[in-house]
């Protein structure tokens, strides 16, 4: 997930958020400025006139402020609200509903619209699910505790032998496997606070997680936390994309929404807001 950045820890104002103009009867609404939307129907949402939006609960920083996605606030929430605003949904339009990573990936009907929670855009997950386009895009990244044998790596040669953690199902876990390409396997565990106490109950020597997540863990979270380096992107970077159900007819205009707010600079805005440029997390190699 990702190109390089740190947590801004600061909180910031619910965005402001544009309300949908009336029907007028017998014609159509006009769209909101920059509105990807361009059908003369309404969109289909599950709930006529609700865009229902689904993340983890509980959700973490720097993406969620206070667990309380409604609030606007961390830049995942951020994102889901500027993305409705362009379909012409209204702050009061949106509804929440918490889902786990598993149910997001997993095939099948969803319980919401679009879903935000760092769901990596991958061709295997492609076959059962739709994605937006990215609206992030980042790395992974080593972090350990003062005292671990790894605590002073400076190459993947270094963290070879070193017992890391990662959360299952999450390119996280899958990157921690090429990458490092560790003598045993990687440690799996249900969700980061459960990687967080494994490292910090000398379970494992390493974890590996998204590279916003890492500055933020061991700047705010982790007694002695070390960030060791962010892990080589390969090919191409980690992006991250809102997940839909497979061929919903929301993909087209929820993708042209992201690219719209990617254009006008309002995802780089926010990631100003949310993350901004880190240091000292050099590229292990």
């Amino acid at each position: 997930m990702r190109t390089t950045r740190v947590v801004v820890l600061a909180l910031s104002g619910v965005l402001a958020l544009g309300a949908c103009a009336p029907v007028e009867e017998g014609g159509q609404a006009p769209a909101p400025s920059g509105t990807a939307t361009t059908d003369d129907d309404a969109l289909p949402t599950l709930t006529e006139g609700v865009l229902t939006v689904g993340t983890s609960d509980p959700a973490y920083e720097p993406w969620v402020s206070g667990n309380d996605p409604s609030s606007g606030e961390g830049f995942e929430s951020a994102v889901a609200y500027a993305v409705a605003e362009q379909l012409g949904f209204a702050a009061d339009d949106v509804e929440w509903v918490p889902v786990t990573f598993d149910q997001i990936i997993a095939p099948g009907a969803k319980s919401f619209d679009i879903a935000i929670n760092q769901v990596s855009i991958s061709d295997e997950r492609r076959e059962n699910l739709d994605f937006s386009s990215s609206y992030y895009d980042t790395a992974q990244a080593v972090v350990t505790v003062e005292g671990s044998p790894v605590a002073g790596a400076t190459s993947l040669a270094e963290l070879a032998d070193a017992r890391i953690g990662a959360m299952v199902a999450t390119t996280s876990a899958q990157v921690a496997t090429d990458t490092i390409a560790p003598s045993r396997p990687v440690q799996l565990f249900n969700d980061n606070d459960q990687v967080k106490q494994a490292l910090t109950a000398g379970l494992v020597d390493a974890i590996v997680v998204d590279l916003p997540t890492a500055l933020y863990i061991t700047a705010a979270e982790l007694d002695g936390g070390v960030l060791v380096g962010q892990l080589p992107p390969g090919d191409s970077p980690d992006q991250l994309g809102l997940v839909l159900d497979k061929d919903s007819p929301l993909t087209e205009p929820v993708t042209e929404a992201v690219d719209a707010l990617r254009a006008d600079g309002t995802l780089a805005d926010l990631e100003a807001q949310w993350l901004t440029e880190s240091a000292g997390a050099p590229v292990l190699k």
